[in-house]
């Protein structure tokens, strides 16, 4: 099933997602969903927040980013259940990020180049994890959904203003994307 991706605006893009247990109702059908849906809006990645679900779960695939000098991500599709972050280190590092919520918008953003990670895969096997990077940036970028952040928090107060305009009109709706999209105040 292919669900309706959440705008700018919408509130549950802007709580803190829960933890889920190992017996989450229909778990394994939700992420096959979730790479569905992902797969049809040309996303790498997509978080539970931006379908409307506010709970520690997203999904990435990071394979088209294999061509682009990293061939280690050739088959890089990972689901991350109740995810922390617990270390990022390295160079802070600028990369042109765009999102699913946000369609049209695309920012450079800074993040540090290495990152810690525990969480569950789609069996609730514990994984400690250290990634670099591709892959580091895209985790990143999902994991902030969990948190209720999104990476236009993290542009600098100057970029911020000059995009006010647009965040105003995704919020009010006023958007154009490829993809099924709602708004949910």
């Amino acid at each position: 099933m292919i669900y309706p991706i959440y705008i700018y605006g919408s509130g549950v893009l802007r709580k803190e997602a829960e933890d889920i247990p190992a017996d989450y109702p229909g778990l394994k059908e939700l992420c096959e969903d979730m790479f569905e849906t992902m797969y049809d809006s040309d996303g790498v990645g997509l978080a539970a927040p931006q379908i409307g679900k506010s709970i520690r779960l997203f999904v990435i695939d990071a394979s088209p980013f294999a061509e682009d000098d990293e061939p280690e991500l050739k088959d890089f599709r990972k689901i991350f259940i109740n995810a922390r972050i617990y270390e990022r280190s390295g160079e802070e590092v600028p990369f042109n990020e765009g999102c699913l919520s946000l369609p049209g918008i695309r920012e450079d953003v800074m993040r540090p180049s290495k990152i810690k990670i525990r969480y569950m895969d789609e069996n609730f096997t514990e994984h400690d994890e250290e990634y670099e990077g591709t892959a580091a940036r895209i985790i990143q970028h999902e994991y902030d959904h969990l948190d209720g952040k999104m990476f236009v928090d993290r542009l600098s107060p100057l970029r911020k203003t000059l995009i006010k305009s647009k965040l105003t009109k995704l919020s009010k709706g006023n958007y154009k994307a490829s993809y099924r999209c709602k708004l949910v105040k």
